[in-house]
C-alpha cells in the first residue's frame, strides 16, 4: 500500500495535537496574576491550603483596613498590622521611598516574624502580595 501525502498530513496533525494537549498543563488549576494573588484557572476540584491561606489572610487585609478607615485614618505609607503569616502594608501607587523605609513597614516583617507581605493602596486596594 502506497502513503499518500494527505495521510502524512492527517498523521503529522495528530502527533502535533497529541503532544500540544500533553504539553499545556492543567487547565484546571490556581495561578498567580500580577499582584500575587492565586485565583482560578479552569475548575480545580479543590483549593490547595496555600490558597486558603492566603485568601484568609487577604479578607484579614481588608478588614484591618476597614477598621482603620472607619476610625478616619488618613493613609499614606505605613504598617496596619499582621494576618497570620502576611504583613500588611499602605503604599504609594506607584511606589515611592518612602513605602521602603523601615518605619513605614511592619515591624513584624522586618524581624522575620511573618514571611510574607500584603500591599495595599491608600484606597484598600491590593497592589501586590508577596
Amino acid at each position: 500500500m502506497k502513503i499518500k501525502p494527505w495521510h502524512v498530513i492527517v498523521i503529522l496533525v495528530v502527533v502535533l495535537l497529541v503532544v500540544f494537549l500533553l504539553l499545556r498543563g492543567d487547565e484546571d488549576t490556581w495561578i498567580k496574576d500580577k499582584r500575587g494573588v492565586w485565583i482560578k484557572h479552569g475548575m480545580p476540584s479543590s483549593t490547595p491550603d496555600y490558597v486558603l491561606e492566603q485568601q484568609q489572610a487577604i479578607a484579614c487585609a481588608f478588614d484591618l483596613y476597614n477598621k482603620e478607615k472607619n476610625k478616619g485614618m488618613n493613609f499614606s505609607s505605613q504598617c496596619l498590622g499582621t494576618c497570620q503569616d502576611y504583613a500588611v502594608d499602605i503604599v504609594y501607587v506607584p511606589r515611592s521611598q518612602e513605602d521602603n523605609k523601615p518605619e513605614n513597614q511592619c515591624q513584624a516583617f522586618r524581624e522575620g516574624k511573618v514571611s510574607h507581605f500584603i500591599e495595599l493602596d491608600k484606597n484598600g486596594e491590593i497592589v501586590r502580595v508577596v
